[in-house]
């Protein structure tokens, strides 16, 4: 690539001065992040919150590109192509007003409309100085040098599972209409948990410039009047509460603040459910108290505020059954003998009942995971979702004379050796009306004792998942092994696990969507396990040992009353 005519800062500047723009610190750091990127990098990621000027320094970065080098080829994508028409005419407008363009027969539109058009400098005939399409348009035949994804990542490309999987399908397509040595831009905020930027931020090649509207933050909950909390910078600005009734907290009359040696203290004057404070905003000029009040007034939710202003990869709307609310622990149960009674401890808490249930999904349309989910319950009445698997392959397995040698069933039964399941629930609808007969033979052939009873599910399965976990979860009954919540990547770096990631993009109002983990465990909370115990003296060859209380146990040293 040659050596541009001029920086991008300066033909950024002469622009602003032309326009009467009053520059920002951070857009004089924009602009050189997006010179570094195209003159030395492949892929590029800018984030910044809305309402911070990255589309129009886009458009300004665009007619620089084609003024330093009039034979690029670029593919600007939007959501929908009027969002994209908007760049193009950007674009448009800087060659054509632009000092350094005005006098600049290479760089005057020769051809085209908004959509597609030409400079004079260009060499191509068939594609275009600039190519403006939305995300969902073809442009299987197009070629391009440079390609940019502006604000891709929409709620109308977000809103359910099945959108979020087509878009990153779309956006393959860019990779093969590339020109060889071709560079890609992605510009917006997230929409969602599992957004397309937190994997763009994964990739090995990425310059990345990611600037929120305040570099700290700090939010509590449910504070008191007086209370006192501790931050470890000076809070700036604050706020209380979302949507209607958020109002912007000032300094003596909501809170009191004073240094202590490196760490500022906070004391409430009064009671609030949500408080968030914040260091200096990026752009304190344009975003005053009032405007960021006026703001947060017209967020619906707090997610919504997260994601559009502080770049935290959240949905848009709330999280009905959110996985941050369930309580995490990372320990075994752990099977013992006291006075001929078995019993089970998890960390000190003592286990008192088990549920477990099997969601077999052969035979039932739109579902490809069989789910089976193991619940814990302590005499506290809290609920431990301590295994959430997706059992593979088919359903039995047998060899050639018939004995069952593996498949659905057999990983079963491992799981019910291992944590002595005393009891499992079979879902009968679609194959689960024959996989009690096939899991009973497979426990005969392992010599494992457990019961299993098979339950045909009428009632609405939203209505139902609704009911069975949103009431331990917002009453802080509900727990979950480390396993069940997320999963580590080979990089060291985290993620959700299927079942909560199920749970953060689940809709009570979506009739068919991903969600068997869901489904399994909500069986497993609600499904009363049995409490009766007995002694045990000698126990049958690969019995499950009954470690669930026994009230008529006298002689044990513990306390077993339920």
């Amino acid at each position: 690539m040659t050596k541009p005519k001029i920086s991008f800062l300066a033909f950024f500047l002469l622009w602003a001065e032309l326009q009467g723009w009053k520059v920002p610190l951070f857009h004089v750091q924009v602009c050189v992040f997006l010179e570094v990127f195209y003159l030395k990098g492949r892929t590029g990621l800018l984030m910044l919150p809305r309402g911070h000027s990255k589309s129009s320094i886009l458009d300004v970065f665009n007619a620089w590109v084609i003024y330093c080098w009039p034979h690029t080829q670029i593919l600007h994508q939007g959501t929908t192509d009027s969002d994209a028409y908007k760049c193009s005419k950007g674009t448009r407008d800087v060659l054509e007003k632009h000092p350094l363009c005005i006098d600049n027969h290479n760089v005057s539109i020769r051809q085209g409309e908004i959509e597609r058009w030409f400079v004079n400098g260009t060499l191509d005939v068939r594609y275009g100085t600039m190519l403006a399409k939305g995300i969902l348009s073809g442009v299987t035949g197009h070629r391009a040098h440079f390609i940019q994804n502006d604000d891709v990542e929409t709620p109308q490309t977000t809103a359910n599972p099945e959108q979020r999987e087509k878009l990153p399908k779309k956006l393959s397509e860019q990779t093969h209409i590339a020109i060889p040595g071709a560079k890609k831009l992605w510009i917006g905020t997230p929409h969602t948990h599992d957004s397309l930027y937190e994997k763009i931020k994964k990739q090995r090649k990425v310059d990345k410039l990611i600037l929120k509207m305040f570099e700290h933050e700090k939010r509590f909950e449910d504070t008191q009047k007086d209370q006192k909390v501790l931050l470890d910078f000076e809070p700036v600005h604050g706020f209380s509460g979302i949507g209607v009734g958020a109002k912007y907290l000032h300094k003596g009359e909501h809170y009191e603040c004073r240094k202590l040696k490196n760490v500022w203290e906070i004391t409430f004057l009064e009671s609030n459910y949500i408080v968030d404070f914040y260091s200096e905003g990026l752009w304190e000029e344009r975003f005053t108290p009032e405007e960021m009040e006026f703001r947060r007034e017209e967020c619906k939710t707090l997610n919504e505020w997260d994601s559009q202003y502080q770049m935290h990869a959240k949905p848009i709307g709330d999280v009905r059954l959110d996985p941050d609310k369930i309580l995490a622990y990372d320990c075994e149960p752990v099977l013992k003998r006291a006075n001929g009674e078995y019993f089970m401890m998890l960390g000190e808490r003592r286990i008192v009942g088990m549920s477990a249930k099997w969601d077999p999904s052969s035979g039932k349309l739109k579902s490809d995971i069989s789910s089976t989910a193991l619940v814990l319950h302590d005499d506290l009445g809290n609920k431990y979702w301590h295994r959430s698997i997706a059992l593979t392959g088919p359903d039995i397995i047998t060899n050639e004379n018939g004995e069952i040698i593996g498949g659905q069933v057999w990983q079963l039964c491992d799981l019910i050796e291992e944590f002595h399941i005393p009891k499992i629930v079979i879902e009968t609808n679609g194959i689960g009306g024959f996989a009690g007969s096939s899991l009973k033979a497979a426990l005969k052939k392992r010599k494992l004792r457990c019961g299993v009873e098979e339950r045909h599910a009428s009632q609405n399965k939203n209505k139902r998942i609704l009911e069975s976990l949103e009431g331990p979860l917002m009453s802080g009954l509900l727990w979950a092994h480390i396993s069940v919540l997320v999963v580590a990547n080979p990089d060291g770096s985290e993620e959700d696990a299927p079942a909560a990631k199920q749970m953060r993009e689940w809709n009570p109002a979506v009739a068919n969507q991903p969600d068997d983990y869901m489904d399994s465990a909500a069986g497993a909370i609600v499904d009363q396990p049995e409490r009766v115990g007995k002694i045990h003296r000698n126990n049958e060859v690969n019995e499950g040992p009954n470690w669930r209380g026994n009230s008529g146990v006298i002689e044990a040293t513990l306390d077993f009353e339920n």
